[in-house]
């Protein structure tokens, strides 16, 4: 694969993170000594801002924000060199996610999507695509009615354009609750699928996740499945086509890890990596990602 001339445009969710490490169970009724920090995330901005770091030339997000948190969330955006398309909610505020992160480093979320899943099928444009070669959307749009129809839109528009759509499952949890053929339905037409196991074990009632990749491939072109510190599988046509492994670290917090993965794994794309390479490169962003406190690559230092 060549590489691409033109900008990733991602569509998503843009979040307040406040996590909170606590190197001791939870204490019920009573206080847990913790490690908090408030932070900006979302999946799909965490996506595009691990795209530019990851050498994606030109990265714009598009995503539904409060008034409270707006300029904040922007001035984020643009020093990790994303370009921010946010429209302001005049009545919710900002997505707001309490991220538990335990001594293993695994983390549970505590999720009020407030503006995030607003995004209504009004914010969108097709011209938006205009200099775009890749479109990923985020998997929460497809959890509310509104944003589930931007997002559909968004994928019909970028399909009669030419250009490929990649769609992040982002939960299980909410997968359960809308129903594995809603989201299927809303996510026809993607040509890449970037589920973690338990997001491919909910879509395809499959436990082991080489079986579980191999079955959505067939639904979809390329489907590549994220196994945390185990690496990932890459299947297509209905089989997997290759294992990668991931770079042994030392986690801290593993919020945004899948992100990570996302974003270097869809710059590698564009800048004509084939599939394995590119997961490769989504591995190593993946570990790096769980070395640091929240789900955004570390700000580098200004030059000297």
């Amino acid at each position: 694969m060549s590489p691409v001339a033109g900008a990733l445009l991602v569509v998503g969710d843009v979040v307040t993170d406040v996590v909170a490490r606590h190197r001791t169970p939870l204490a019920p009724a009573t206080d847990t000594a913790a490690q908090i920090r408030t932070l900006p995330g979302g999946a799909g901005a965490n996506a595009a801002c691990w795209a530019a770091r990851s050498g994606c030339g030109e990265v714009r997000l598009l995503g539904r924000v409060g008034a409270d948190a707006a300029g904040w969330h922007e001035r984020a955006l643009r020093r990790a060199g994303v370009r921010p398309l946010l429209v302001q909610d005049p009545e919710a505020a900002t997505a707001t996610v309490i991220a538990l992160v335990d001594s293993s480093a695994e983390r549970t979320f505590l999720t009020d999507s407030g503006a995030a899943l607003r995004l209504s099928p009004g914010d969108w444009s097709a011209g938006f695509l205009d200099g775009v070669a890749r479109l990923h959307l985020s998997g929460y749009l497809f959890f509310a009615a509104p944003s589930r129809e931007t997002a559909r839109r968004a994928l019909r528009d970028a399909r009669d354009a030419g250009v490929p759509v990649s769609v992040d499952p982002a939960s299980a949890g909410f997968l359960a609750e809308l129903g594995v053929d809603g989201f299927l339905a809303a996510a026809d037409g993607a040509e890449v699928l970037l589920p973690n196991a338990d997001e491919a074990a909910s879509l395809t009632g499959v436990d082991r996740p080489e079986a579980a990749a191999a079955e959505l491939s067939r639904r979809f072109p390329l489907v590549v499945v994220t196994l945390g510190a185990a690496g990932a599988l890459v299947a297509e046509g209905g089989a997997v086509v290759a294992r990668v492994a991931a770079p042994p670290v030392r986690p801290v917090d593993s919020t945004g890890a899948g992100d990570a993965f996302t974003g270097a794994f869809l710059a590698a794309r564009l800048a004509g990596a084939a599939p394995a390479k590119a997961a490769e490169q989504g591995c190593r962003a993946g570990a790096e990602a769980v070395t640091v406190v929240g789900g955004r690559p570390p700000e580098l230092p200004p030059p000297t």
